[in-house]
């Protein structure tokens, strides 16, 4: 049983804590700077720009370090780091400078930067590798858990304690999660002198060891293409709520309602057939049913048919992410885990966000429904582009069988 692994276990339930005190800080603070603002939609920009701009600039930063370091300390830092940003900032927002609420937001971003290839990391050295896409399929499901209740949760905190309190419940559960990693056995000590290059040089060794290695040349150009349809859509479910089905923007929350409790469904579902399907299988099923789904979509003016396909679409989400991460770890040797996974998430995150700033010009100058049709393609293009995944796969069936 995965959970009968103290990495596996340890790692996931500090996990539930951190994913929490995300949750509250972020829907916490995004309440708060509406309320203080008066929804002045630069500074609940700004909010997201700072939850978001850290994986961009800071990723492959992160991960180079995370190789260099050793995993435990590292995460263990990175949650003490975050709790006491928190506390600091809580000074001063008592102080009425509740500006410095964003700092608090771009600085627990950029250790998050630290924190997750370190994980990534202890899998690859403690979990078999037919064990990693369940495990994957673990932390998955977790996010989606925390996608349906942790608005819930940090909305509740908010509203009825405030946002001192809020953040004074981010850090505690930040410090939780840091004295849960501590239960980890004790970090490997490091073989290689990597310590003796330096940083410009590892990281140019990484981009190298990418650029090298067939499998993820190949999910760098699927990161790309499904980023950028990523981001095509990423704004539009509003259009797709006031114009195709002719309701209130309020109806909104009910379509992404639907879509994260099928989600957290999928999530359990690759988890009892990940011993089934290769991650290459999982990633492009994902890729095309969501060509499908957004196709369909973009089209329907039904409600019960709309909800119906956010539902289709969540479940198979799951997938996409999963084969990723999974395919990842399984093409990629330990000491490059942090730089591998830096150098691949800003080519997704980079093209989202030229997706996100095309979709509204393509929908201004075509229709929702080109812009949804554009997306389809996209994420077809991105399962095409995994055939020599498959070829590679086959090829070593083959051989084991000579």
């Amino acid at each position: 049983m995965l959970l009968n692994n103290p990495y596996v276990r340890t790692i996931i339930l500090s996990r539930v804590f951190l994913n929490l005190g995300i949750w509250v800080r972020n829907f916490a603070i995004l309440l708060y700077v509406t309320d203080i603002t008066n929804n002045d939609p630069w500074f609940v920009s700004l909010i997201s720009v700072a939850e978001f701009a850290p994986i961009f600039l800071f990723a492959f930063i992160g991960g180079t370090f995370a190789d260099r370091w050793q995993p435990k300390r590292t995460m263990i830092g990175a949650d003490v780091l975050s709790a006491v940003s928190v506390f600091l900032v809580l000074i001063a927002v008592h102080n009425n400078s509740w500006q410095a609420l964003l700092v608090v937001t771009l600085f627990s971003a950029i250790m998050s930067q630290f924190s997750q290839p370190s994980a990534m990391k202890l899998f690859k050295q403690h979990v078999p590798e037919h064990q990693l896409q369940s495990v994957m399929a673990i932390f998955q499901s977790l996010m989606a858990f925390f996608m349906v209740i942790g608005p819930i949760a940090g909305a509740f905190v908010y509203q009825k304690f405030g946002i001192e309190a809020s953040l004074i419940a981010t850090g505690v559960l930040f410090l939780g999660s840091a004295l849960i990693l501590a239960w980890l056995p004790r970090d490997q000590e490091k073989e290689s002198k990597s310590e003796q290059r330096s940083l410009l040089q590892e990281a140019i060794e990484g981009l190298r060891y990418v650029w090298n290695n067939r499998a993820l040349r190949t999910l760098a150009t699927t990161f790309a293409a499904a980023g950028l349809a990523a981001g095509l859509i990423q704004p539009m479910m509003l259009f797709v709520t006031i114009e195709n089905l002719g309701q209130d923007k309020s109806f909104l929350q009910w379509l992404l309602t639907a879509n994260g409790a099928a989600m957290l469904l999928g999530g359990g579902f690759v988890m009892v057939l990940a011993k089934r399907i290769s991650p290459q299988s999982l990633l492009a099923l994902g890729l095309t049913v969501s060509a499908l789904g957004n196709l369909g979509i973009g089209w329907s003016t039904s409600i019960l048919f709309t909800l119906l396909l956010q539902v289709v679409n969540g479940f198979f989400y799951p997938t996409i992410h999963i084969g990723i991460n999974t395919l990842i770890l399984t093409n990629t040797e330990n000491a490059y885990i942090g730089r591998v996974g830096g150098a691949l998430t800003p080519i997704f995150m980079g093209m989202m966000v030229i997706g996100m700033s095309l979709g509204g010009l393509l929908k201004n100058q075509f229709s929702l429904f080109t812009v949804f049709s554009a997306s389809a393609l996209l994420f077809l293009i991105g399962s095409a582009l995994l055939i020599p995944l498959f070829k590679k796969s086959r090829n070593a069936t083959n051989s084991l069988v000579q």
